[in-house]
């Protein structure tokens, strides 16, 4: 908008939206608290929105509404994620496409548009105040300034936390450096107008002007870095830049009379004269109003009847030396706008309470996202704790500790000896807990399971590899068709943005990794099962088919001299036993502790504590870092420690078993092997394949999980690779209807009609009369064809021309004409040919050209 000679912004207008439905729906799915408990909070932000969107006019009454809505939203930031599901559309305010509304789902998006709107209200309040009197100055300049602190706050702080690979083209950063310099150039105008009216001092005037003219500068080279403020706007800054330029020397000069410096007064009053003209050709064009015009002719005026005045004492009277421009002293700046943030907005917190201007935070009862994030933090991290670092390293030692015993064939070689016949006690265990289990069918549907699971996940991943590789190709055709250098943008694995080729690219290898990674752990596992798989049949058939697979020993009562050995090799064994059944229990209670370990009612204190602390802090996951590390400390320290006394009770056991084997192995020996080798051998593979069926069990369960947990990753992969490839796509739309449009230099103005109207050459007469003379040097005359050849060939370097001798002149060749007789329109009746005489036979014309005549070359 322009009225008078300064620019108000325009509001962005916004369709509507009920954002109340969209956080219904997600207290519903993401909160434990039904959404009716915040019935009344839904209706009061529907409310605010609809009057902030409304806000259309000049009226001091939309700032609160505006500011209200802002605050809300800031304060809602801390309950709710920034995608919270609501589709915000804005149209853009300022550049090329004010018809095309930008939709999306952010939290931040909206505060800005917001807060943008609540800038433009306050430079149209500014524009709308009464400019003539100081009063009115004064508060024109507020106004701007405010304007100026809102975009300060939307650049430095919402803008960098909005998360879009690329914001609206009237909210970037360039665009709202332009426009924040813009708005503290006119409040400094309004400070140099006032110390105009109120007649302070020139030298004082000179500095507020010289700081104007900066900023309007500053302005503008920001503005020309941006895509959406527009011609007229930049040339109203670099007008506005030089016209202050030149008042600021014109008041520097007034001081330098008023002082008795003619010969600096001089220079000055010069320089002020080149300083509006600068100025004045920014009119050019119709992009100037047409009072910042007038201001500038009449300032030129009245800077030029001072210069000729001041030349003509100084030559007559002062005859003081005129210094150059480069030995004038700089002026000095009074800057007196700053971007001033109103408080409403800088810190929102402070106005929301039961009896405050915003009024009560909205969703105050409702637990902040920050919390169920930090909830969810520490739920991750107990379950690391818990699973990786104590239980898994418990898991780890028990199954060294069944390593070790099976290499010493226990309990196989005692069990043989102990019960010569029959099935040993802890046999008969195992096979029931097989049974039980039904292991073989578990197992085998575990495997169908990650099977599933497995080609599931490969299936979503090959979905995004294969739209990543068709966008490729396309690429790539498209590339070959307009050539590397027409087709600009980065190739589709070097595409560098936030979630761009490069990174897709990068994620599809890494996922990649992942798969041959599962694939060999469950080939292993495969292998595993497979090894014991005919033993477990065993162990899950009946009794009678284990005593036909355990042969009986031959030996119906130990030796006497083997009894002490055995009897030792049983206690140590037994003590073995007894470390595992109570690391198994102590698994079974770390695992009971961690279910019941909730921290929500901790932390929802904690959160309390830290509103109550830092009340103009939005809360984040990282305030309760403090409390993670102790809470985890106090429950689970005692744990950890545990371990590794465990790891030294092991070796402990484990040297005593190997020291009572050894003996016993060695007392064997000499009491002769008599039958037992084929039982203990049986006896050593069933209970192998027991632990075996543990062991692949909780690999089928961690298979199961990493496949859950790999879901979620190639879901995500595959989602933005479809949103990175319709951006591609559409790119690659615009680019191409860019590149298929005719070149400019097709749109060529040089055309001639081939029938034009007289009245358009007689326009012409005080060219056409004008006799050729001899000597002119030759200009180049573009014909319509010559025209169209530069059309096509506009992508061809140009030619630069060649020097040319002199040609002697020719005698005329039947009409056919040569450049070097350049173009003759008639000839007047004193006029010569290029021979120096009258044509032959051709009588004199008068100096007015007859259309009927045509054009005679030669």
């Amino acid at each position: 908008m322009t009225t008078a000679s300064v620019l108000s912004l325009p509001f962005r207008k916004s369709t509507h939206i009920s954002i109340s439905d969209a956080i219904r729906q997600y207290i519903s799915k993401k909160y434990d608290q039904h959404p009716e408990m915040f019935r009344n909070d839904l209706e009061v932000i529907d409310n605010l929105r609809r009057d902030a969107v409304n806000v259309r006019e000049a009226h001091p009454s939309g700032v609160k509404k505006l500011q209200t809505y802002a605050g809300q939203l800031v304060w809602m930031g801390g309950k709710f994620p920034i995608d919270i599901g609501a589709d915000f559309s804005w149209y853009p305010a300022l550049g090329y496409h004010t018809e095309r509304p930008l939709v999306q789902n952010n939290l931040k998006y909206e505060l800005m548009n917001v807060l943008y709107n609540l800038a433009a209200l306050y430079s149209q309040l500014a524009l709308s105040s009464n400019r003539s009197s100081t009063d009115g100055l004064k508060t024109a300049a507020s106004w701007f300034s405010h304007a100026a602190g809102v975009l300060t706050h939307v650049k430095t702080q919402i803008l960098p936390e909005l998360r879009m690979d690329n914001p609206p083209d009237d909210m970037d950063e360039s665009t709202l450096e332009s426009l924040i310099q813009l708005l503290l150039a006119q409040s400094q105008e309004c400070f140099w107008q006032k110390a105009v009216t109120d007649k302070y001092k020139d030298a004082s005037i000179a500095k507020l002007a010289a700081r104007v003219s900066d900023l309007y500068n500053l302005a503008g080279e920001a503005a020309m870095q941006s895509e959406a403020i527009s011609s007229s706007w930049i040339h109203h800054m670099s007008a506005k830049h030089h016209h202050f330029a030149a008042a600021a020397q014109y008041r520097a000069a007034c001081d330098c009379l008023e002082r008795r410096k003619y010969g600096e007064e001089v220079a000055r009053l010069a320089d002020a004269v080149s300083c509006v003209n600068e100025g004045l050709k920014e009119s050019k064009g119709s992009y100037l109003s047409k009072i910042v015009t007038e201001e500038l002719t009449g300032l030129k005026k009245r800077v030029e009847e001072d210069l000729k005045r001041a030349e003509r004492d100084n030559d007559v009277i002062y005859l003081q030396p005129v210094p150059p421009k480069s030995e004038l002293k700089i002026l000095d700046r009074a800057n007196m706008a700053v971007a001033r943030i109103p408080p409403q907005v800088a810190n929102p917190y402070e106005y929301l309470g039961d009896h405050a201007e915003f009024g009560p935070a909205l969703f105050s009862k409702l637990v902040p996202f920050a919390v169920h994030v930090a909830v969810s933090i520490y739920e991750e991290r107990r379950d690391r704790l818990v699973n990786n670092n104590i239980i898994a390293e418990l898991e780890t030692m028990t199954e060294k500790l069944h390593s070790i015993l099976s290499s010493l064939n226990l309990p196989g070689s005692l069990q043989a000896l102990e019960k010569p016949l029959g099935l040993p006690g802890t046999l008969v265990q195992h096979a029931d807990e097989i049974r039980q289990a039904d292991a073989l069918n578990r197992l085998q549907r575990g495997f169908a399971d990650i099977e599933k699971l497995r080609s599931s996940d490969r299936g979503v991943f090959e979905e995004g590899k294969a739209l990543l590789a068709t966008e490729h190709e396309e690429d790539d055709r498209l590339r070959k068709k307009y050539g590397t250098q027409r087709w600009t943008r980065p190739e589709s694995r070097a595409d560098p943005s936030p979630n761009g080729g490069a990174k897709l690219w990068g994620q599809a290898a890494e996922i990649e990794g992942y798969f041959a990674s599962s694939t060999s752990s469950d080939a292993i596992v495969r292998d595993k099962y497979d090894s014991v798989r005919d033993t477990l049949a065993i162990l899950a058939g009946s009794d009678r088919g284990m005593l036909d697979y355990i042969p009986n020993s031959r030996v119906a009562e130990i030796p006497e001299s083997l009894k002490p050995a055995l009897g030792r090799l049983r206690g140590a064994y037994s003590d073995v036993l007894r470390l595992e059944s109570r690391r198994r229990k102590r698994v079974e209670a770390l695992r009971s502790k961690s279910r019941a370990d909730d921290i929500k009612q901790e932390i929802l204190a904690e959160a309390a504590r830290l509103e109550r602390t830092y009340p103009n802090t939005s809360i984040v996951p990282a305030h309760f870092e403090d409390f993670f590390e102790k809470r985890l400390d106090s429950l689970y320290e005692t744990d950890l420690e545990a371990v590794d006394k465990e790891n030294a009770d092991q070796e402990k056991a484990v040297t005593d078993v190997e020291r009572a084997n050894r003996e016993f192995e060695a007392q064997k020996r000499t009491a002769g092997d008599k039958g037992t080798r084929e039982r203990e051998a049986a006896l050593q593979r069933l209970d192998n394949a027991y632990y075996k069926y543990k062991e692949i069990v909780n690999n089928v369960e961690v298979g199961r999980k990493f496949y859950n947990d790999l879901s979620r990753i190639v879901g995500q992969f595959r989602d933005q690779v479809r949103a990175w490839v319709n951006e591609r796509r559409k790119d690659a739309r615009s680019l191409e209807d860019e590149l298929s449009m005719p070149p400019l230099s097709s749109l060529s103005i040089n055309h001639t009609p081939q029938s034009p109207p007289a009245q358009a050459y007689q326009a012409q007469n005080s060219y056409f009369n004008q006799p050729p003379p001899q000597a002119q040097a030759r200009q180049p005359l573009h014909s319509p064809a010559e025209a169209q050849i530069q059309s096509w060939a506009g992508d061809m370097p140009p030619q630069q021309p060649k020097p040319m001798p002199p040609v002697a002149p020719v005698a005329n060749m039947g009409g056919m004409w040569n450049p070097e007789m350049g173009i003759t329109f008639g000839q007047g009746s004193g006029s010569t040919t290029p021979q120096g005489g009258q044509q032959r036979g051709k009588p004199p014309v008068s100096g007015t050209w007859d259309p009927s005549g045509g054009i005679r070359f030669g």
